[in-house]
């Protein structure tokens, strides 16, 4: 059972975290704390920004900051499956016998960052499926764990860019959160500037452990859902879907394909998490709605007529938001 201690010391850590983060990374509190609250319920995230937002600085700056073994695979065109995951390779021993040994690829470490992931070809993007899902790696038949806790924490470039290859639909969904890192305000890029023309050295340093981090994570699974508040998240994810019985009339206009079941898994997961941050011992509504930006709008695949119309995922998340609120929230 969580106490009022556990609480305090779980809102404590993640002040921390988020102090070492700020050292680095100009701005962007959104993204920080959303990546932040992923990676405490066992997520995986995808960024997505323009280059030079900061994308890779965040995720270089977490590594340090949970004290973690770090990989960066950096995604291109020509870079293979075996590249990511590892492969065998013949080596002699002393007798001059060949045989086979298993050299690790980069996927295994605590942290991945996969840079630029829509940069390569679909075949190599899979490389991860399995890790990101099932947190191991098989190569010609034998499986392997990966290292615990392990996060892939991967970025895009808006795929309107040349030289993107869209990810795969079943890639996407195991990412817990897609979050949008946006340009610098002109104040957050005045003080880029003036702190990178001093020095481009990272500063942030360890505030939490990756035994701590565990032990976070095993703190909010224990934070209890109220079963209308459960009942009212699986009607968000259900009511993105224009053919359940809670679609909503933008699901109907807009959206093809709806939100996963894993969709709903993440939401909660996520919920509990943010709700320990916040102070309390229960998920709200409010938690719900606040995540329902970040879990749903990789998730939702939208119709013709809603990229004719140029409406945005988040727009159509607002207003699936809007709908049920007033059909359903008690």
């Amino acid at each position: 059972m969580v106490t009022e201690k556990d609480i305090e010391l779980f809102s404590k850590q993640c002040g921390d975290i988020f102090a070492q983060v700020s050292r680095d990374v100009v701005g962007q509190k959104p993204v920080v704390e959303g990546t932040i609250i992923a990676m405490i319920a066992g997520g995986n995230v995808l960024l997505e920004g323009v280059p030079g937002v900061g994308k890779t600085r965040l995720v270089r700056s977490l590594g340090r900051v949970f004290d973690l073994p770090f990989s960066r695979i950096q995604f291109t065109p020509d870079l293979m499956p075996a590249d990511v995951t590892g492969t065998n390779i013949i080596v002699k021993d002393d007798k001059g016998n060949s045989t086979f040994s298993f050299q690790p690829g980069p996927v295994f470490s605590n942290i991945i960052l996969a840079d630029e992931i829509n940069r390569a070809t679909p075949k190599t993007q899979s490389a991860l499926l399995e890790a990101m899902q099932e947190h191991t790696v098989t190569v010609m038949g034998v499986s392997r764990k990966l290292p615990e806790p392990f996060f892939v924490l991967a970025t895009q470039n808006p795929i309107e860019q040349d030289g993107t290859y869209p990810l795969p639909e079943a890639q996407m969904d195991r990412f817990m959160f897609k979050l949008i890192v946006p340009n610098p305000a002109l104040s957050e890029l005045m003080q880029i500037v003036s702190m990178t023309q001093k020095t481009m050295e990272e500063v942030a340093e360890r505030a939490c452990t990756g035994e701590q981090l565990l032990k976070m994570r095993a703190t909010a699974n224990q934070i209890p859902v109220a079963e209308e508040v459960l009942r009212y998240a699986m009607i968000l994810t259900s009511a993105t879907h224009p053919d359940s019985e809670c679609a909503t009339e933008a699901a109907r206009k807009y959206i093809r394909v709806g939100a996963s079941p894993r969709a709903g898994q993440a939401i909660i997961s996520a919920a509990k998490v943010l709700a320990l941050i916040k102070g309390r011992f229960n998920v709200a509504y409010s938690d719900l709605e606040t995540l329902a930006y970040p879990v749903f709008r990789h998730r939702i695949k939208l119709n013709f007529e809603a990229i004719a119309a140029r409406i945005s995922a988040d727009e159509i998340i607002r207003l699936i938001l809007e709908e049920v609120e007033k059909k359903y929230k008690k």
